[in-house]
């Protein structure tokens, strides 16, 4: 069974509500939901962005992959296709049928190589999504 693929309007190269965003979410938590969207920003000449429920969304156009989100006491990065990305360093939680997320606490060591593969494999997924219909 195929799926349709969720699509934004209104995301652009460098979206200014985004900029705002990480100014409000200043501090420990805001670095690393900084870091991390800057990492899906990187991934293409084709990363689009815009804020939605909230948070910074990295998209392929206008096909959405990756986000981050601040908490009290924790950063998520997600992914809109979490559940079909493989995972061999088990970082992905969550049990919804498409989303998972990362979660990140300061303090707490990240293993900045496999999310760092997993946001490249987000984007490579969503790529042959776009291209495959």
């Amino acid at each position: 069974m195929r799926t349709e693929l969720l699509r934004f309007n209104g995301a652009v190269e460098r979206h200014p509500a985004i900029e705002t965003w990480m100014k409000e979410h200043a501090g420990e938590l805001g670095a690393i939901a900084h870091q991390w969207f800057e990492v899906m920003r990187k991934c293409g000449d084709e990363i689009r962005e815009l804020l939605h429920d909230g948070c910074p969304v990295a998209c392929l156009g206008d096909a959405p992959f990756g986000y981050v989100n601040v908490f009290n006491s924790h950063v998520n990065v997600g992914f809109f296709h979490g559940a079909a990305l493989p995972d061999p360093a088990h970082l992905l939680q969550g049990a919804g049928k498409f989303m998972r997320h990362v979660k990140l606490r300061p303090g707490t060591a990240t293993n900045a190589a496999a999310l760092s593969r997993l946001i490249d494999t987000a984007y490579s997924d969503m790529k042959a999504r776009v291209e495959n219909g």
